[in-house]
């Protein structure tokens, strides 16, 4: 493939990468001008979206620009090629969580101390910050959660949080098995601003775990239980979802299941992406080119979508109401909305390579959405039909 075949922007990008896997002591925004052809705004929203990727790093704000974790990891055969699943497994999470705080991945070292392998950054103008590849210690936040065994109290709340410097850290385990911590999860956040704010400290515990637990699932993880191997896990009777719980589900990177009705009268249930938009109380759901289920809710609009967690406590939402159609063609809303949910499943935008294989979009408005947690009972099982 010659060079003038690829886009402005691959090419620009590859560039990028190039110049800072070559300048080790890393470069200015003026220096990379010298080197990429690229107008100043462009380079500069290329350089912050590469950033949130975990292939640039930046060690303060306006500072130079360096080889981040995940670009240092194609350098060489070092150990961090061997964490090269946990840093995308990360990114792919942390990026697409957004929170104001910083979110930070580090792995257990012999000496006890835990080593910060990739973060990203919040987006207060204020926020705390870890030094590229910098060592906590064992009596850190993380640095508690990885030991080989852990405080009772640990074990029992499933997360540390602990005071260092001027800063507040929560540490939450990050399991392949769902069991047996490889690394922990970090927020950081100023100290001065969440002492003020113990109130918010429970729903941002919940947004974490479940942060924890999809990145170890996507690391192969088939729960997420950490320290109970051989203990069974508990199960909590059904209950039903808030409504902030629902949104908490929907919010998540799961895949939907989509039952509809086929020609021949039949249940036709297939694994679908989807989208919800809150503010028009709406699913938008892409179909895949020659996908069955797109010509039967053409005829049949009535339709269910199943979400669901694979853990404890076993969150569930149950949606039903017609399918429309959206989008379809070349019509530019359709590439947006595959940006959007390639990112939120892939980590990555992969709108180009997704176009052509999906030919129109459905916006599904359900008229019922409920929500539960839990085992079923008798009384459950009642209530969910």
């Amino acid at each position: 493939m010659s060079d003038s075949s690829l886009t402005p922007s691959v090419r620009r990008t590859i560039e990028v990468l190039e110049s800072l896997l070559a300048h080790p002591q890393g470069l200015t925004l003026q220096e990379m001008l010298a080197t990429v052809d690229s107008p100043r705004s462009t380079l500069f929203t290329l350089l912050a979206a590469l950033k949130q990727l975990g292939y640039v790093a930046q060690r303060e704000r306006g500072g130079r620009y360096y080889a981040g974790p995940r670009l240092q990891a194609w350098r060489t055969a070092s150990p961090r090629l061997r964490n090269a699943d946990l840093l995308t497994a990360f990114y792919q999470e942390a990026a697409q969580a957004r929170l104001e705080e910083t979110l930070a991945v580090a792995i257990p070292l012999p000496t006890g101390e835990a080593q910060v392998l990739g973060q990203v950054e919040g987006g207060a103008g204020v926020r705390s910050l870890f030094a590229e590849g910098e060592r906590l210690s064992p009596e850190s936040a993380a640095g508690r959660v990885l030991q080989e065994a852990p405080a009772v109290e640990v074990r029992a709340v499933g997360y540390c949080m602990r005071e260092r410097n001027d800063a507040l850290d929560i540490a939450l385990p990050l399991c392949r098995d769902g069991v047996r911590p490889l690394a922990a999860l970090i927020w950081s956040a100023p100290a001065f601003r969440w002492k003020a704010r113990t109130g918010e400290t429970r729903p941002l515990l919940a947004l974490l775990t479940g942060l924890a637990a999809r990145i170890s699932s996507r690391l192969g993880a088939p729960l997420y239980a950490p320290w109970r191997e051989g203990e069974g896990v508990e199960m909590q009777a059904m209950a039903p979802l808030a409504s902030e719980q629902i949104a908490d589900v929907l919010a998540a990177p799961w895949m939907a299941r989509l039952a509809c009705v086929g020609r021949n009268g039949e249940p036709h249930v297939v694994p679908v992406w989807y989208e919800w938009d809150e503010g028009r109380r709406m699913f938008h759901i892409p179909a895949w080119r020659g996908s069955r289920w797109a010509e039967y809710v053409l005829e049949n609009p009535q339709v269910s979508l199943t979400i669901d967690e694979p853990w404890p406590p076993l969150r569930r939402v149950l949606a039903r109401g017609p399918a429309q159609p959206a989008f379809q063609g070349d019509d530019p809303r359709l590439k947006e909305l595959l940006t959007r949910l390639s990112r939120r499943y892939l980590g990555r935008s992969a709108a180009s390579l997704l176009a052509p294989q999906v030919e129109r979009s459905f916006w599904i408005a359900p008229q019922s959405l409920r929500g539960w947690q839990g085992m079923l009972t008798d009384v459950g099982r009642a209530e969910e039909r």
